[in-house]
């Protein structure tokens, strides 16, 4: 599934798809105002969102593998915890973007601002970081 993200009242959120859309245990991108975000639902149900794009090697994380709550890039295998975002080793080192998820009824809605901020976030600088 790759869908463009349907505004909603709530600004600060968008509808992405519906739940019954994202596959039972796996990964779907899609495009929140020109972001593309992987939408991750977990064996346990629960529905995450991160940035789709590795922050090592800049592919789709959306293409990768789910192994319980690391998501891990198909290239070279850099693994990303789906809840914080942070690199659980090698060959990224550099954490990716969390955006909270609103469940309503059978839709998903993904904030349009993450919850942390990546370094990788265009605008974004160290020193912002560390305040």
């Amino acid at each position: 599934m790759s869908a463009a993200a349907e505004l909603v009242p709530d600004e600060e959120f968008v509808r992405v798809c519906r739940l019954d859309e994202l596959p039972e245990v796996g990964v779907a991108a899609a495009d929140i105002g020109g972001t593309v975000v992987a939408i991750v639902r977990a064996k346990d149900g629960s529905v995450h969102a991160v940035d789709d794009t590795c922050s090592h090697a800049n592919v789709s994380l959306s293409e990768g593998e789910l192994d319980g709550c690391t998501l891990e890039c198909w290239l070279h295998g850099s693994r990303f915890d789906i809840r914080t975002g942070e690199p659980s080793g090698p060959p990224a080192i550099v954490p990716i973007n969390v955006y909270a998820v609103k469940i309503d009824g059978d839709d998903v809605y993904v904030a349009t601002t993450p919850q942390n901020t990546s370094p990788n976030t265009p605008g974004t600088t160290a020193e912002k970081l560390e305040r």
